[in-house]
C-alpha cells in the first residue's frame, strides 16, 4: 500500500540550513506529483511547495518559502527532498510529505528554527 516516510528534521539556528527527505513506496513514483506541507504552532496547515510527475520540471512554492527552499526528486530512489535554507523561526513546525492523488500523509518530521 502507498507510504511516505519523511525525514531529515531536526533543531536549525536562524539562518541555518536543513535539507529533509521523503522516501516513497507503494505506487509507481515517477508517475505522481509529490508536495512538502508544513503544520506550524498557531496556523493553519500550508503547503509549502510541489514538484510535477516525472522529471520534476514544474515546481510551486508558497509565497513565504520562494528563493529560500527548493524541492526535488530522485525517481530511481523513490525519494523527495526540500532543500531549506535561510531558515528562521517562522519557519518552525512538523513538515509532511504528500502524494495528493492518494491523500496520503507520513508522520511528519520537526523543525525547530531557534538560537
Amino acid at each position: 500500500h502507498v507510504q511516505v516516510a519523511e525525514s531529515g528534521g531536526g533543531l536549525v539556528q536562524p539562518g541555518g540550513s536543513l535539507r529533509l527527505s521523503c522516501l516513497a513506496s507503494g505506487f509507481i513514483f515517477s508517475n505522481y506529483d509529490i508536495t512538502w506541507s508544513r503544520q506550524r504552532p498557531g496556523k493553519d496547515h500550508e503547503l509549502v511547495a510541489r514538484i510535477s510527475a516525472g522529471n520534476g520540471v514544474v515546481t510551486n512554492y508558497a509565497d513565504s518559502v520562494k528563493g529560500r527552499f527548493t524541492i526535488s526528486r530522485d525517481n530511481l530512489k523513490k525519494t523527495v527532498y526540500l532543500q531549506m535554507t535561510s531558515l528562521n523561526s517562522e519557519d518552525t513546525g512538523v513538515y509532511y510529505c504528500n502524494v495528493p492523488a492518494f491523500k496520503v500523509w507520513g508522520q511528519g518530521t520537526q523543525v525547530t528554527v531557534s538560537s
